[in-house]
This record gives C-alpha cells, sequence and structure tokens, in this order.
C-alpha cells in the first residue's frame, strides 16, 4: 500500500485543479519547454547527421578509402597493388601521382591539389568517371596533357572542353638566364561534379604527364584503395609489403580528418547549448513544484497526523514532478522523430508555398535538407530529458518532507 499511495497522489495531483491558476499554468509551461527541448535537440542532431553523411557519400565518389604511399616512390605500381591485394578486404586498387600546383587561365589564378590517375584503374576505385557534367577521364591520354577539372573550379577559371590552363608546380628550373617556375599548358578533357568541396579544388591528369611535371621518372607515389567497407579500414593489410618498403596507410577519413572533426565538433556544441532548453524547462518544474508544495500545505498536514512518513510525502512530489517531465520527453521525442523523419518534405513543401529556396542549387551543394535519425541519439536526448526531470524533484519533494503537521495547521483558517 505504501508503494501505490504516492503514485496514486501524486497523479491526482497532476490531473486536478488548483486553486492557484498561476501554478497550472508553469506545470504546463514545464511541461511544454521539456517536449520542445526534446524535440528541438532530437530535430537539429538529426540533421546535423544527415549533412554529415550527405558530406561522406560525396566526398567517398571522388576520394579513394585508403591511399597506400611509399615514402621513396614505387616504379612498378602493379606489383604493389597485387601484393596489397592478397588482403581479403581489398576489392581494387590504382597508381596515384599527387602534388600541388596553380592554375591559371585570363589572368584568374587558383590553387589546386593536382592527382595523376589511371583512368581505367581510377575507374575501378572510385565513382569520380559517373559525375562528369562534361567530357570524360578516359580523355586523359598520356603525352596529350589533357586535364579534368571540377565544375566549381571551371567556373571560376573560365574555362570548358577544350580550353587550355597554365599549370605552375612549386619547383624552379634553374637555366642560364636565372630561376624559373615550372609550368606547362593542359587542355581542359573533362569537368565533373560530386557537390562537396573538392569541385572547387581538384585537377586530374594521367599518371603519366604527372610523372613529367613533378620529375618522377617511373615512379608513383603509390597506390589508391577500394576497400570492403570504407568505415572499417584494416591497417593489417600492410603487412603484406615486403619489409623494404617504408609504405604508410591513410583513410579517407584521416585525410579528410579536419573536415569531419569540425562536424564533430559542431555537433557536440550544438547539442549543448539546446540542451540548455531542457535545464530550463526542470528549472520550471522545480517552480511548480515549490508552489505545488505550499499549496498542499493542509493535505501533507493531514497525511502526516494519520501516520504518513516524511519519505511518502516526499514521493508524492516526486511522482508529480516526473509525471510532468516524462510526459514531456514522451510527446517531445514522438515529435522530434517526426519531424526529423519529415523534415525534407516539410521544407519542400514550405519553398513551394512561399515561392522561394532555402538552398539555392545555384549557391549551395545541396538542393534538400537532409535528415539521418540515429536512435542512439534519441535514447541520449531522452535519457537526459528524464534525467532533469527526476533531479528536479529533489529539492521540492525534500521541502514536502520537511513540513510539520503543526507548523502547516497553525495557519490554516
Amino acid at each position: 500500500m505504501n508503494s501505490v499511495l504516492p503514485l496514486f497522489i501524486g497523479l491526482r495531483y497532476v490531473r486536478g485543479k488548483h486553486r492557484n491558476g498561476f501554478l497550472s499554468f508553469v506545470s504546463l509551461l514545464s511541461f511544454i519547454a521539456m517536449a520542445l527541448g526534446v524535440m528541438a535537440l532530437i530535430v537539429v542532431l538529426s540533421v546535423m547527421n544527415g549533412f554529415d553523411r550527405e558530406i561522406k557519400t560525396r566526398v567517398l565518389n571522388v576520394v579513394p578509402h585508403a591511399v597506400v604511399r611509399v615514402k621513396e616512390g614505387v616504379s612498378d605500381w602493379r606489383v604493389l597493388g597485387e601484393q596489397v591485394s592478397g588482403h581479403n578486404s581489398v576489392l581494387a586498387y590504382a597508381p596515384y601521382v599527387e602534388g600541388y600546383g596553380m592554375l591559371s587561365a585570363a589572368g584568374i589564378n587558383k590553387g589546386v591539389l593536382v592527382q595523376g590517375i589511371e583512368p581505367k584503374a581510377e575507374s575501378r576505385v572510385t565513382e569520380i568517371a559517373d559525375f562528369t557534367v562534361a567530357g570524360n577521364i578516359s580523355s586523359l591520354e598520356p603525352g596529350s596533357f589533357g586535364i579534368v577539372l571540377g565544375s566549381l573550379l571551371a567556373r571560376s577559371l573560365g574555362v570548358f572542353i577544350g580550353d587550355s590552363v597554365i599549370l605552375s608546380v612549386p619547383e624552379l628550373s634553374v637555366t642560364p638566364a636565372g630561376a624559373f617556375p615550372r609550368y606547362k599548358r593542359f587542355y581542359v578533357e573533362g569537368i565533373f561534379q560530386v557537390g562537396a568541396q573538392v569541385d572547387n579544388g581538384l585537377a586530374l591528369i594521367h599518371y603519366r604527364d604527372a610523372q613529367k611535371l613533378y620529375r618522377l621518372g617511373e615512379k608513383v607515389h603509390g597506390v589508391r584503395l577500394l576497400t570492403a567497407d570504407a568505415f572499417a579500414i584494416d591497417h593489417a593489410l600492410l603487412n603484406k609489403l615486403p619489409q623494404h618498403y617504408e609504405a604508410e596507410l591513410t583513410s579517407w577519413a584521416q585525410s579528410m580528418g579536419e573536415l569531419f572533426q569540425a562536424i564533430k565538433m559542431e555537433k557536440a556544441v550544438v547539442g549543448t547549448l539546446l540542451a540548455a532548453i531542457i535545464a530550463v524547462a526542470a528549472f520550471n518544474i522545480i517552480a511548480s513544484l515549490v508552489l505545488m508544495v505550499g499549496e498542499k500545505r493542509a493535505d501533507i498536514a493531514v497525511l502526516r497526523t494519520l501516520g504518513a512518513s516524511s519519505s511518502l510525502v516526499s514521493k508524492i512530489f516526486v511522482v508529480q514532478g516526473c509525471a510532468v517531465g516524462i510526459a514531456g520527453v514522451f510527446v517531445g521525442v514522438v515529435a522530434g522523430c517526426l519531424t526529423a523523419y519529415f523534415i525534407g518534405d516539410i521544407l519542400h513543401w514550405f519553398e513551394q508555398l512561399m515561392g522561394f529556396y532555402v538552398f539555392d542549387p545555384n549557391v549551395y551543394f545541396i538542393s534538400k535538407l537532409p535528415s539521418h535519425l540515429l536512435w542512439q541519439d534519441v535514447v541520449v536526448v531522452s535519457t537526459l530529458g528524464i534525467l532533469f526531470s527526476v533531479m528536479a524533484t529533489l529539492y521540492p519533494s525534500f521541502r514536502a518532507g520537511k513540513i510539520l503537521p503543526a507548523e502547516a495547521l497553525r495557519y490554516e483558517p
């Protein structure tokens, strides 16, 4: 009976009418604030997860899952690739040469990352060939000095298929007339667009041309790999290489580490700030319970005179506060999950209604708000809301349990 009585009275206090209208308003406000806080946190975390997944998907269209780079370079990249392919997680390999340079056209200069590739082998490692909007990477032939540019890079330089650009590398050619920067004229053979930042800073050329440009002779820097699972790169595959190779393995997550670390940090900061809404709702629960304790002093005195212990009285107000908070958490979780799941459609309907685009396709890489609902985020947010709700009841319930019957009844009419 002692375990059921606090639950019965506490829930009745939640449903019952109060003499003090302000008390009902504060209780309603705490319920709404808790629901809104939980919903907002779930929706924002889902949208940030969506952006994270969208960027990773787009980046993996052009960035290999992993790269094996040999410190001194390697002459026979096929032998290196076959040795690495001995690991069961490696599905394909392709050679690469990588360096930095500056592209110039019509008086405009842009710094770029230059990658030398073998077109046929590259198509097995990345999906860059599927994202060419003009031309094709298969047009890259050794000795033709063709180049494939990202769409934003080509637009900023004002070039298209057939136009020429000057590629300068950070090396000097020493002649009797003096030292001059090394440069070479390339012809645009293709333009790709993956919808990520690489569209603005990546240029592809044939690896034979890159060997001449960077004076590597017959060597390449290493091989690019396609693995069975891009999110579980096994560094043990380096064990397949002979001891004389001084090689290192870099996964796509490491090469793009700063970008994804920034996204992770942003998610943590935004989540912490939005958790303040849940904390405000918890303070509202404290305020409503303190007012409730003052209003129910006579009821508490009667219960105490009938033999109720102070702990039983405290449990009544713990039940009441938890009921308000947990109800808010439940409503917030349901509303947040539904909103996060349909937020793309909601935004599209809003754009059609208002007649403008929130994400203009001509300006942004994406045209639809991405969202990816993770159940672990839902569990963390709901647990946080319930924890705040329980903690908010501790002080008011403690005060209620310390009320003495004689003191409470002394001022009653």
